[in-house]
């Protein structure tokens, strides 16, 4: 049965590796299962999904779009497990970020209507930009934390974040069809539950906690704990404003030297010459008055910034922190 999960969601996500680790006893479930060359190979590709103890845990992005938390196990509770169904949502805090979005899944609270437009949401660290090698143009979707296709929750600001076409297609769209295609084939409910992770005060999430539970088979149609990355292939991103650049080849990612804090929040202890003369030394730098970031003239982020918001300083680093402006990610000032 374990087997079957997995494969069923590798053909949902055409072919994109998957894994699925049942939290009972087998059981049949119905999914088709391929077979020969095809099967072989995907079995292949579930061998390199990484799996981690808790969210803590989480290393850093190394190519895959998600790994396996706890065994693959949610962490819902006996009162969780409901067949009453019912959607939760957070409320923005005060950054206007969203929280947790829990939801008891049913064909019930299915939509029946067409989908309408939320384009007048505008999520934290919302600075789209088009890129040719994106799929779709834009770097940016308002991802919703419960798919509309699950809840037919749509312009709902508690239910919508910043995140990469990567993160909304690779990562959490197969985990999404995978609940929508049991719930409408068994007419049972899921358990579903999906927290998007903001390291203090970053107005982008570094990505999302996904679980799930089938409530009446205990799991055996549908069972995850996952977490996906909030990356895009070839693009780095200041998780702090939600500013963007395309990446060097061997740049993937700002996370690949910051991931492991990005999850759990704690501080890049890398030293430079900012911090080895307290900030106290006079010299010169670059503003970009919208981000209120600063940046050394020779970062090449300051190409990125627009002529109307880019203003030059020399002082020190101190008194503009002091005046509340903050280090460029990049360069490290």
């Amino acid at each position: 049965m374990k087997e079957k999960l997995r494969l069923r969601l590798l053909a949902l996500a055409f072919l994109f590796s998957v894994t699925m680790t049942a939290c009972s006893a087998a059981g049949d479930t119905g999914f088709p299962v391929l077979s020969g060359e095809e099967t072989e190979q995907n079995r292949v590709q579930t061998e390199e999904v990484q799996s981690v103890s808790t969210i803590e845990e989480v290393p850093e992005y190394s190519g895959e779009p998600y790994v396996e938390i706890n065994g693959n196990q949610p962490d819902f509770t006996e009162d969780d497990l409901t067949t009453v169904a019912y959607e939760e949502y957070s409320e923005l805090d005060e950054l206007g970020r969203c929280g947790t979005a829990q939801a008891c899944v049913g064909e019930e609270t299915m939509p029946t209507e067409e989908r309408e437009s939320i384009s007048d949401v505008t999520p934290t660290g919302w600075e789209n930009e088009q890129y040719d090698i994106v799929d779709g143009g834009y770097l940016y979707n308002r991802c919703h934390l419960i798919g509309y296709q699950l809840t037919g929750e749509n312009a709902n600001e508690e239910n919508l974040i910043t995140g990469t076409r990567y993160m909304n297609v690779e990562g959490m769209l197969p985990f999404e069809d995978m609940v929508a295609e049991y719930v409408h084939e068994t007419e049972n409910h899921v358990i579903y539950r999906v927290t998007p992770i903001f390291i203090e005060e970053d107005l982008v999430a570094s990505g999302v906690q996904m679980e799930a539970e089938s409530v009446e088979d205990e799991g055996e149609g549908v069972c995850f704990n996952v977490y996906i990355y909030n990356v895009q292939p070839q693009i780095t991103i200041d998780y702090a404003t939600g500013e963007n650049w395309e990446s060097g080849d061997n740049d993937i990612q700002m996370t690949e030297e910051t991931a492991a804090s990005s999850v759990t929040g704690e501080a890049d202890n890398t030293e430079d010459s900012a911090s080895a003369d307290g900030g106290t030394e006079e010299r010169q730098y670059v503003i970009n008055e919208n981000t209120g970031k600063f940046h050394y003239p020779e970062c090449s982020g300051v190409e990125d910034i627009k002529e109307k918001n880019k203003k030059e300083y020399i002082g020190t680093r101190e008194k503009l922190i002091g005046e509340g402006y903050e280090p460029c990610g990049r360069c490290k000032p």
